[in-house]
């Protein structure tokens, strides 16, 4: 059990936080949201996604045909798809005003995304 004088610097210090969440905050430091920026923002970041998920899984289909594990028809259907996507991709990018850099996110010290 806590002694009541440690619960009551807890409560004290979630109302402290409470309350400087609640101020106003002065106009140069709001955060500004507009439809548009979330729409292009939710837009990168699902292309970025659909993007690295299509490059690994065509290096995937690349090592199964080097393999041998493919029969021909299967081949042609994956290289038909991969096609498909790309040009869905690059529809979609255009759209929302990306290139393809936009899409290569820069992990920091892990480098870029793809």
């Amino acid at each position: 059990m806590e002694p009541i004088g440690t619960m009551t610097a807890a409560t004290n210090t979630f109302d402290a936080v409470a309350d400087a969440l609640a101020a106003p905050m002065p106009a140069g430091l709001r955060v500004a949201i507009r439809p548009d920026d979330v729409r292009n923002g939710l837009g990168k970041l699902v292309l970025t996604l659909v993007e690295l998920i299509r490059q690994l899984l065509e290096r995937q289909a690349i090592r199964r045909i080097e393999a041998g594990s493919l029969a021909d028809d299967e081949i042609e259907r994956l290289g038909m798809t991969f096609l498909q996507l790309g040009e869905q991709v690059t529809l979609l990018r255009e759209l929302f005003g990306l290139d393809d850099e936009d899409l290569n996110l820069d992990l920091g010290p892990l480098g870029k995304l793809l």
